[in-house]
């Protein structure tokens, strides 16, 4: 397999526990564990990193920026889903 065939990876690293995964980037590798390896030697230099999640590209499926409001705006009709007609008492603070 010369390099050139060999697939895309996309790369996610949690900083901290309690947060989440974020996109940092992507690499190739032969296999997810190569994947692992590359992105501990590539995107953790400086123990930025808890958690590693690597993704073979392929494997994901996006929305097209093109479609959305199609996509997402069905969610405009179901009003309980958005806090607009709460009271909230007084002692509630930062919401």
């Amino acid at each position: 397999m010369s390099k050139r065939s060999w697939p895309l990876w996309e790369v996610f690293i949690r900083s901290k526990n309690g947060l989440h995964h974020k996109h940092v980037g992507s690499l190739h590798a032969t296999d997810s564990q190569m994947a692992l390896e590359n992105a501990r030697d590539v995107y953790t230099r400086r123990n930025e990193g808890i958690s590693i999640w690597v993704v073979e590209s392929k494997s994901i499926t996006a929305s097209d920026p093109a479609q959305g409001e199609e996509l997402f705006e069905p969610a405009a009709d179901k009003i309980y889903r958005h806090p607009t007609f709460y009271k909230l008492p007084d002692e509630v603070k930062h919401i």
